[in-house]
C-alpha cells in the first residue's frame, strides 16, 4: 500500500473519541498510583477501558483484525499486547511503553482534582495526562483506527501497553516479564518506538544513574575543644570536594554528548546529608552524605563505580594529606590512634541509552516529526529510563518520543495539550506510512 494511501486511510485523531477514553482513564488514576508498599496500582482498571474500545475489533470476540493478548503476571496488574497483522512475514513495527500506572498526587496540592479529567481550552488536565495515560489513550485510538479502516499494510503494527513503569522496586510485572516470557521477541524484527517521553521531539539519549552514600566517621567532642575531635562534617566536605574533582577529570564532557544534544554532561553531586543529631555545641561522631552520579551513555557505569571506590580508598590511606579547615581541624589523632574514615556504598545502578541514529527507526521518526510538528530537534537528557536500556541490551532497535509536556512530568497540576496529542497521532501515521515504502 502506498504511503500516501496509508495517510489518507488513517487520517487524523478523532478528538471526541480520544477525550472520551482519556476521561475514563484519568478517572482510574487514583487507583493506579505506584508507590509501594502503600500504593500498589491496579493497572487492569485502565486495561479494561482499553479493552472496551478494542475488543469489538478483535479476532476472538468481534470478528475484527486485532489479535489481543492480556498478559498478566500479578493479579490485577495486566499488560496488553495488541497486534494489527500485516501481509509480509517478519516486517513489523511496534509502539511500546505506554504504561498504565502513574506517580502519586496529593489533591491538597493541586488547583484541580488530579483524579478526574478537566478541560481548560487546549489543556487536558489530570494525573497521567502527560505521563502516561494520555499516551495509552492515543495509541489505543491508533489501533482502533487501524481496525476500523483495515488498510492492507505490509508491516504488522503492534502496541504494547505495560504495567509497573513508575517504580522499579517490584519486578516481574511489566515489560521485563514480557521480555522474559518471549512475548516481545518478534518485535526485534523492526523499530520499537517507546512512547513515554515529552515535548513532541525524538529523545535520542538518556542517562545512567548511580546512587551513592558516603558514610564518614570521626570522633565526637565538645565544639569548644575542637582539637580533641575529628569533625566528620569537615572531613565529608573536603573528601567530597576531592572525589568530585577527580570524577570530573576522569569523566569529562565528550564530543558525542554534543552530537546527541545532551543538556548536561555527566555529573557527580551530593543531594542529601544526615547526621545523628545532638546539641549545636557538639561535634558529631559521624555523618552520611548521599547523592547520585548521572552518567551519559558514552561512559560505563561499572567503570565509574570502580573509580569512585579507588578515590575513597586513596583518601582513606592518605587522609593526612587532605585539606583541613582552620588551625585545629584534623582527621587524625595520633595520641589516641584514631583516624577518620570514609565508607562508600552504592544502590542499584542504571545504565543510560544512546539510540541508534543510523537505524531506519530513527530516520522515520525524525521525518515523521518534521512532517507533523514542523521541525525535528532531537534531544537527550540525563534522566533515566532503565526499561528501554534493558530492551536495547536484548537487541531491540529502541527509539523514544512522547507528546505530553516535560514541564508537567511528575508535577502537580499535570496536563497535556490536545493539539500535541493530535500531532502525535500524525507522527504515528507517518511512521506506518514510511515503513510501507
Amino acid at each position: 500500500m502506498a504511503s500516501s494511501q496509508v495517510k489518507e486511510t488513517l487520517g487524523s485523531l478523532n478528538k471526541d473519541s480520544f477525550v472520551s477514553l482519556l476521561t475514563k482513564l484519568i478517572g482510574e488514576s487514583k487507583y493506579v498510583q505506584n508507590n509501594p508498599p502503600d500504593l500498589i496500582p491496579e493497572e487492569d482498571r485502565v486495561a479494561k477501558h482499553v479493552l472496551d474500545v478494542l475488543l469489538p475489533f478483535s479476532t476472538k470476540t468481534g470478528g475484527g483484525p486485532l489479535v489481543i493478548d492480556h498478559a498478566t503476571y500479578f493479579p490485577g496488574r495486566g499488560n496488553l499486547i495488541v497486534e494489527y497483522p500485516g501481509t509480509e512475514p517478519g516486517k513489523i513495527l511496534s509502539f511500546v511503553g505506554m504504561h498504565m500506572d502513574v506517580v502519586t498526587a496529593n489533591p491538597n496540592d493541586w488547583e484541580f482534582d488530579p483524579f478526574s479529567l478537566s478541560i481548560d481550552g487546549d489543556k487536558l488536565r489530570g494525573r497521567g495526562t502527560t505521563d502516561c495515560l494520555g499516551h495509552v489513550a492515543l495509541v489505543a485510538e491508533l489501533m482502533k483506527r487501524l481496525a476500523e479502516t483495515k488498510p492492507k499494510l505490509k508491516s504488522t503494527v503492534v502496541a504494547v501497553f505495560i504495567a509497573s513503569e513508575e517504580n522499579s522496586s517490584i519486578t516481574g510485572v511489566g515489560v521485563d516479564a514480557l521480555v522474559k516470557d518471549g512475548k516481545l521477541n518478534k518485535l526485534k524484527g523492526g523499530p520499537l518506538f517507546w512512547i513515554d517521553t515529552a515535548d513532541k521531539q525524538p529523545c535520542i539519549g538518556t542517562g545512567g544513574m548511580i546512587p551513592w552514600k558516603l558514610h564518614v566517621t570521626g570522633k565526637l567532642f565538645h565544639s569548644g575543644l575542637a582539637h580533641k575531635a575529628i569533625n566528620p562534617l569537615e572531613l565529608a566536605m573536603e573528601a567530597l570536594k576531592e572525589i568530585q574533582t577527580r570524577f570530573y577529570k576522569d569523566f569529562p564532557p565528550c564530543l558525542q554528548e554534543q552530537v546527541y544534544g545532551f543538556a548536561t554532561p555527566s555529573t557527580m553531586k551530593p543531594t542529601q546529608w544526615t547526621y545523628p543529631g545532638g546539641g549545636i555545641n557538639q561535634i558529631p561522631y559521624e555523618c552520611t552524605v548521599s547523592g547520585d552520579v548521572r552518567l551519559t551513555p558514552f561512559y560505563n557505569v561499572t567503570d565509574v563505580m570502580k573509580k569512585l571506590q579507588e578515590y575513597v580508598d586513596d583518601i582513606n590511606e592518605n587522609i593526612e594529606k587532605l585539606d583541613t579547615r582552620g588551625p585545629v581541624s584534623k582527621y587524625v589523632l595520633p595520641d589516641e590512634n584514631l583516624r577518620g574514615s570514609l565508607t562508600l556504598t552504592f544502590d542499584e545502578a542504571i545504565s543510560g541509552v544512546a539510540c541508534n541514529l543510523d537505524s531506519r527507526g530513527f530516520q522515520v521518526l525524525n521525518k515523521a516529526t518534521e512532517e507533523a510538528v514542523g521541525y525535528s530537534k532531537p534531544y537527550s537528557i540525563t534522566g533515566s529510563l532503565p526499561l528501554i536500556r534493558n530492551l536495547q541490551d536484548e537487541g531491540f532497535d529502541v527509539q523514544t518520543s512522547g507528546y505530553g509536556l516535560m514541564a508537567t512530568y511528575h508535577a502537580k497540576n499535570e496536563y497535556c495539550l490536545l493539539t500535541d496529542m493530535c500531532q502525535g497521532f500524525q507522527v504515528f501515521v507517518s511512521i506506518i506510512a514510511q515503513l510501507e515504502d
